[in-house]
């Protein structure tokens, strides 16, 4: 691991260090190295061809912002499911930043729906925020175009958090599901079936969307709560 380590260290830029420390509050500026994430990409995908990286999937918690970028892209490549679900699950309860949690997206699952949807269910409702959070974005990346069904809204709608990560993943997702299955997610923003907080931002998000028609944005305008 020391190895690999050093690896990080060789391709460091100080100033992307510090530039990335300001995007992620809650974490120490000491945690970052400062790997570009273009950079962090191509090592990881050089270091899962040559193998020897399993020890350090093992080897929890991570000290560095870096290795836990590193260790999601590593599991991104994943090619066997259930070794890959394995993983993401030891994963996850160390995931305490939203860049780490949404640079995680293993090619695998699109080639097991049924598998990853039991996995949704479960990693949706953690109090956990960022296991919360990354159900909720692979259910989106997943499961609003082809393999739709209108009752995955309500796995979302349901996700009820006070913490910040969390509410703007949801209001994300409507916002995309507006864009993608517009008459199935129109309900839950004019029943008001979200929090206050989140339906406003799910319209401010749709608003900001290329996706979505000018009369839909319209309409959409109309449908914010007053504070």
């Amino acid at each position: 691991m020391t190895e690999l380590i050093d690896r990080l260290f060789e391709l460091q830029d100080k100033d992307y260090a510090a530039f990335q420390a300001k995007l992620t509050p809650g974490i120490a500026p000491e945690k970052f190295i400062g790997v570009r994430v273009p950079i962090l990409r191509s090592y990881a995908k050089d270091l899962f061809k040559r193998g020897g990286y399993e020890d350090f999937l093992l080897t929890l918690p991570h000290q560095y912002y870096d290795e836990n970028m590193l260790h999601a892209l590593l599991i991104s490549q994943m090619k066997d499911m259930e070794a890959c679900v394995a993983a993401t699950d030891a994963f996850l309860p160390y995931v305490d930043n939203w860049a780490v949690c949404d640079i995680m997206s293993p090619k695998i699952f699109a080639k097991h729906k049924p598998r990853l949807m039991e996995k949704i269910e479960q990693w949706s409702i953690s109090d956990h925020t960022y296991t919360c959070r990354f159900g909720l974005e692979m259910l989106m990346t997943h499961f609003l175009d082809a393999d739709f069904k209108p009752e995955y809204l309500h796995i979302v709608a349901d996700a009820r958090s006070d913490e910040y990560y969390v509410k703007m993943m949801v209001a994300w997702f409507f916002a995309t599901a507006l864009a993608k299955q517009w008459d199935a997610a129109l309900p839950f923003v004019e029943k008001q079936l979200l929090s206050p907080w989140t339906h406003n931002k799910t319209i401010q998000k749709a608003r900001e969307s290329f996706r979505i028609t000018a009369e839909q944005k319209e309409y959409l305008s109309k449908l914010k709560i007053s504070k």
